[in-house]
């Protein structure tokens, strides 16, 4: 009966810290067993296998957001070897919809938490600010599975969106850059230096404004883990 009592008090307190329902977390700890091999803690090689990440462009990325220090609140950088079931519900709770009994302010602490997981995700050196190089890598490696575009394409696509983007956030990026919006692709295959000194990267804050109005909560599912109630809100 102890036992009982004290398992019952570690489902409300990981209810409390995650918003998870004690079914859910039920459902998620079957799903981290499985990820597991019935171990205590997942390491990186654990995703290996998944079927729904193995032709994911960027799943290099998103198995690496799982073992990020700032998504785990454990610090503001590094990379855990190892995480526990309940690091795994705090990644998980990033994925969990906005409920819809919540109050305004709640909505934009979630969608803001869901936005900072994403944040982080492009922010790949910790220092707060997406940089163009940043940028360029995401975008190349979700294009990387396309035959049709070649890297330099990729980049200039890169490019084109990061100015895009920046322009929403400081005019200066996208004065520095602006012939390069009107050349062809094959004419700004990379950008000059000269804009890094200007703008030198999107902050938190920024991609906030970016994102404003965006229904995020549509963007990505956790298609891999087989649950189609909890959405990556990116």
């Amino acid at each position: 009966m102890g036992a009982a009592h004290s398992a019952s008090e570690e489902v409300r307190e990981l209810e409390g810290k995650t918003g998870f329902s004690s079914d859910q977390i039920e459902q998620l700890h079957r799903r981290f067993k499985q990820l597991s091999g019935d171990q205590p803690t997942i390491r990186k090689e654990n995703f290996n296998n998944v079927p729904d990440l193995e032709l994911n462009p960027i799943r290099s990325k998103i198995v690496r957001a799982f073992f990020d220090n700032r998504n785990l609140r454990k610090g503001t950088s590094g990379l855990a070897d190892e995480i526990n079931f309940e690091d795994f519900l705090t990644i998980m709770s990033y994925f969990r919809p906005i409920d819809t009994t919540m109050d305004e302010e709640q909505v934009q602490l979630c969608r803001k938490e869901k936005l900072r997981f994403l944040f982080h995700m492009y922010d790949s050196d910790s220092d707060g600010r997406i940089t163009l190089e940043e940028y360029r890598n995401v975008v190349e490696e979700l294009l990387s599975g396309n035959p049709h575009i070649e890297k330099e394409s990729a980049r200039s696509i890169a490019d084109g969106a990061m100015m895009e983007a920046a322009s929403v956030c400081v005019g200066q990026m996208v004065r520095a850059w602006g012939p390069c919006l009107h050349a062809p692709l094959s004419a700004c295959g990379a950008l000059p230096a000269e804009p890094d000194q200007v703008y030198e990267g999107i902050t938190f804050d920024d991609f906030l404004k970016i994102w404003q109005g965006i229904d995020i909560e549509t963007k990505m599912h956790v298609r891999f883990l087989n649950m189609e109630t909890i959405a990556l809100c990116h």
